[in-house]
């Protein structure tokens, strides 16, 4: 019979949207890596376990296949699962902690997980832009992982997130997307350059700025983007004469002719488009549109919307470089600018 005590080192946390099969093989992983359990441990049936976890039957058969993929235990028909002598000593156990899911962070982790191949288990969580969430994933999160690879993105509270950050050693932290000047020491980093980037992204579609009197950005009053992005916006604004206007509620604006409208969400970016189609003005000549990060869709929409956006499927495999390589680099992502006939 397997030790009782067995359920101790088997976690499921409701927060984390890894699936629950693969926190259940992730944590007897860790297990056995803390000399927790041995090789030859006898692990409880698939009934017991999702009885005693309450989970389905299935949740727990894919845990076991899955380790027995990674020849981290085998089963011995009428007796059941046992550790094997392989042990998973190298495997890189990471705590990945995102602001959000969307189809750009989506990118970001299927790239990260496939460059990481079977080298790592990863507990993904999102935290929502919600710094009380962010706090209590941190602090309940184990001290034992190798990397703790962390996009802070806040709404408010980013003083107090950067405390928590500053708590997690240095050589085991990477910042994605975003850095916090508030933290301190030698860690790594796979980031946008966020003023740089839509001061260099608008250079370079300044002709066709050009026949715009005056450019706008949705910037609402609430967001978790960064502020920088305001500083290289009115930037341009300013060097290259344009006149220029933040626009912090997108449902209140009266469209403008002779104007650019940079948007960086979505769902301002449905409203805006609605709104011009009832002005009756032509896009890409009476009312230029840009949108922050490529999708499929906006080559369709409007004929073609123009894009400024990161490489996201890169900044995924140079998170994973930095993992491998155990390296402390901080790498900057450029942007692409995608010109259709918004413009």
């Amino acid at each position: 019979m397997p030790e009782e005590n067995v359920y101790k080192f088997v976690q499921i946390n409701e927060h984390s949207i890894t699936p629950k099969y693969i926190q259940i093989a992730n944590s007897i992983v860790k297990a056995i890596k803390e000399q927790k359990i041995t090789a030859g441990y006898l692990l409880p049936s698939i009934n017991d376990m999702c009885y005693e976890l309450d989970v389905s039957r299935d949740t727990v058969d894919r845990a076991y296949k899955y380790l027995k993929r990674k020849e981290i235990i085998t089963s011995v028909h009428g007796k059941g699962y046992f550790i094997s002598s392989i042990t998973p000593e190298n495997q890189i156990d990471i705590f990945l902690l995102f602001n959000k899911l969307s189809t750009h962070k989506k990118i970001v982790y299927d790239s990260l997980v496939s460059a990481l191949g079977d080298s790592a288990a990863i507990d993904f969580y999102i935290y929502n832009n919600d710094f009380k969430l962010f706090k209590k994933l941190l602090k309940e999160a184990s001290k034992n992982y190798s990397y703790y690879v962390i996009i802070p993105h806040f709404i408010d509270g980013e003083d107090h997130a950067a405390k928590i950050i500053n708590e997690i050693p240095k050589n085991k932290l990477i910042l994605l997307d975003k850095l916090l000047p508030s933290i301190l020491g030698n860690f790594g980093a796979v980031y946008e350059d966020f003023e740089k980037d839509i001061y260099e992204a608008l250079v370079k579609a300044v002709l066709l700025l050009q026949k715009y009197r005056r450019i706008k950005i949705i910037f609402p009053f609430e967001t978790y983007h960064a502020k920088e992005i305001l500083e290289g916006f009115y930037k341009f604004c300013t060097e290259f004469a344009f006149e220029s206007a933040v626009v912090t509620k997108i449902e209140d604006e009266i469209i403008e002719k002779n104007t650019t409208y940079i948007s960086l969400m979505e769902n301002d970016l449905v409203i805006l488009i609605e709104k011009i189609l009832d002005s009756r003005l032509q896009v890409g000549s009476d009312v230029g549109v840009i949108s922050y990060n490529e999708t499929p869709i906006k080559k369709i929409i409007l004929t073609g919307i123009t894009t400024i956006s990161t490489d996201f499927k890169m900044m995924g495999e140079k998170t994973a470089e930095l993992i491998l390589s155990r390296s402390t680099n901080q790498i900057a992502i450029p942007f692409n600018l995608t010109i259709r006939q918004s413009l």
